[in-house]
C-alpha cells in the first residue's frame, strides 16, 4: 500500500463507484469501504438486498496476467479441489477484469466477486473449531495444487526467504518498522540467519512447497452455519505449505491459545492430507518468517489502520518471539 492509496480513499470511493456500470448491477446500487489493505475492496450493494464485493487493485502491485493466473487457481479449487471460493462476476463486455481510471487516478484493474454469507471469526471467542476446519481447507488446497495443470504462462507471487529478507523484499526492510532498536535488531537478524539455515536444510520438495493460499488469516475467513469459507486469494503464490499456518496466526502470533489452535489445525490438515515429523518441526520457521514479513509490512503500509493498531507493540513482541524462536530452534 502506497501513501498515495491511504491520501486518495475519496478518490477511490468515487472511482469504485463510477466503475458499477462495468457490471449488470441495480441503478441504486452503492459502493462502501469494507478493507484498505493492499487493494481497496468495497461492499457493493442496493435497498433490494442485491450485494456484491468489488476489489480496486493497488496500482504496480499484480500484472493483469498474475490476476488471471489467481483467478483461474480459485475457479479450479471451487471445481476439483473441493474448496468453495467467491465467483468472479464478469463485466458487461464478459470480461472478468475490468480497468478503469479516472479523478486523478490512473487506470485500475478491478474484479466483482459475489458476495458470500458469513461473520469473520472473533478473535476473542473460541477458535479451535475454525482452525481444525482451516487445515482442512489448507489441506485440499496442497493436495490440489500438487496435481493441477497450471495454465501457462503462470505469474504469482513468491513467499520464501528470499522475498522476505533479500534486498528486494516484497514488503520491503522489516528493519525499517516502526520501535526496532538496536537490541531488538540484533536478536532478529540472529532470528533471520536460523530460519534461512533451517528452511535451506528443510528444502522445496513438491510434497512441502508449491502454490498456497499465503493469507489465511482470520480477516479472510468467513463462518456460516459452522463452516469455515476461505476468501481473498489476492496474495496467493509460490512458498512451503506449512506457512499457511503461520499465515493464519498473523498478529496472534504470541497468544497463549496459538498452541491449541496449532495442534486443532494440524489435526484438521492430516484428516485430508499426511504431514512429515520435518513438516510439523519447522513450523516454527514458518512462524517467525511470517511475523517478520508482517514486521515490513507494518514499516512500508504505515498509512493503513491495521499497521497503525499495530505499531505500537508489534516490533517489540517481534523480538521477543525471535529470542524464543533462537532459545527453541537454535
Amino acid at each position: 500500500m502506497t501513501v498515495s492509496d491511504t491520501d486518495q480513499i475519496d478518490a477511490l470511493a468515487s472511482l469504485a463507484a463510477a466503475s458499477l456500470t462495468l457490471w449488470d448491477v441495480p441503478v441504486d446500487a452503492t459502493v462502501r469501504l469494507i478493507n484498505l489493505s493492499e487493494n481497496a475492496t468495497y461492499l457493493v450493494e442496493s435497498p433490494g438486498g442485491f450485494r456484491m464485493v468489488l476489489r480496486l487493485h493497488r496500482d504496480g502491485y499484480h500484472s493483469r496476467r498474475a490476476i488471471e493466473c489467481e483467478l483461474a487457481w480459485m475457479a479450479a479449487l471451487a471445481s476439483e479441489g473441493g474448496v468453495a471460493t467467491a465467483r468472479p462476476i464478469p463485466g458487461r463486455d464478459g470480461a472478468l477484469i475490468q480497468e478503469r481510471g479516472g479523478g486523478g487516478l490512473a487506470p485500475r484493474r478491478m474484479v466483482m466477486f459475489e458476495f458470500l454469507a458469513g461473520t469473520e471469526p472473533d478473535p476473542d471467542q473460541d477458535l479451535v473449531a475454525p482452525f481444525r476446519q482451516l487445515g482442512a481447507v489448507a489441506a485440499k488446497t496442497h493436495l490440489h495444487t500438487v496435481s493441477w495443470v497450471r495454465p501457462h504462462p503462470f505469474e504469482r507471487l513468491v513467499w520464501d526467504d528470499e522475498t522476505v529478507f533479500g534486498p528486494h523484499a516484497t514488503w520491503g526492510d522489516w528493519r525499517a518498522a516502526p520501535g526496532l532498536d538496536v537490541e531488538s535488531i540484533a536478536r532478529l537478524e540472529a532470528a533471520e540467519m536460523l530460519v534461512r539455515e533451517r528452511l535451506a536444510a528443510y528444502g522445496r520438495g513438491t510434497d512441502s512447497y508449491g502454490l498456497i493460499h499465503a493469507d489465511m488469516r482470520l480477516a479472510n475467513l468467513l463462518i456460516d452455519g459452522g463452516r469455515t469459507r476461505l476468501i481473498d486469494f489476492d496474495d496467493c503464490g509460490f512458498g512451503w505449505f506449512m506457512y499457511d499456518f503461520a499465515a493464519g496466526i498473523s498478529f496472534m502470533e504470541d497468544d497463549p491459545r496459538v498452541p491449541a489452535l496449532r495442534a486443532a489445525w494440524l489435526e484438521g490438515y492430516r484428516a485430508v492430507r499426511p504431514l512429515s515429523a520435518a513438516d510439523e518441526v519447522e513450523i516454527d520457521s514458518f512462524i517467525m518468517l511470517r511475523r517478520m514479513a508482517l514486521l515490513a509490512w507494518i514499516g512500508s503500509h504505515a498509512g493503513t489502520e491495521l499497521a497503525r493498531s499495530q505499531a505500537p507493540h508489534f516490533a517489540f513482541v517481534s523480538a521477543r518471539l525471535a529470542r524464543d524462536y533462537l532459545d527453541r530452534c537454535g
